[in-house]
């Protein structure tokens, strides 16, 4: 009786070298791929007793003065700013597990190139994150320009007297 080799094949039977690549492949993603991933939260919402709704990410869209403007296109911007980085993280480290898997017609890069297909259309989700991180500033910045002679008014009327300018030559 043989004893098998490495890849499970007899000493006088060619084997598929490559049987066991996926397999090793991996098992070594798997292994190293811990220390490249980003942390994950899960947060489950449930509803407060009384019918309450779910958090949500953004304040409530209330735009009664310009500080509730200024506030939730700060904290879209931030948001989608954060986003934008979790997934072009994701992305990378998608492309990488997929690169592993080996292709089905044996093709040379055959996997590399179907990892990058794949890959490609979050990457292009990170990239619409970090433009919408780009219009939540830009929208305020907007809002100053087109409101700027309604902003000044209320400037104006909000600043406190100054106090008398004592002049020195009057005596």
């Amino acid at each position: 009786m043989a004893t098998p080799t490495r890849n499970g094949a007899a000493p006088g039977a060619k084997g598929n070298k490559f049987a066991n690549a996926g397999a090793a492949a991996g098992g070594f993603v798997g292994a190293m791929g811990g220390s490249f991933m980003p942390s994950v939260n899960i947060n489950v919402n449930r509803p407060a007793p009384g019918g309450g709704h779910a958090q949500s990410l953004l304040p409530a869209p209330e735009f009664g003065t310009p500080a509730q403007v200024r506030n939730y296109c700060n904290t879209v911007r931030a948001a989608a700013v954060a986003l934008g980085i979790e997934v072009a993280m994701g992305a990378e480290i998608f492309q990488s597990v997929l690169a592993q898997v080996p292709d089905p017609e044996g093709r040379a890069f055959g996997s590399r190139i179907r990892a990058a297909k794949v890959a490609r259309k979050m990457r292009k989700s990170a990239d619409a994150l970090r433009d919408a991180a780009k219009n939540a500033a830009a929208c305020y910045s907007t809002f100053q320009q087109e409101y700027q002679e309604e902003l000044g008014r209320v400037r104006h009327r909000a600043r406190k007297p100054q106090a008398p300018v004592m002049n020195w030559a009057q005596q």
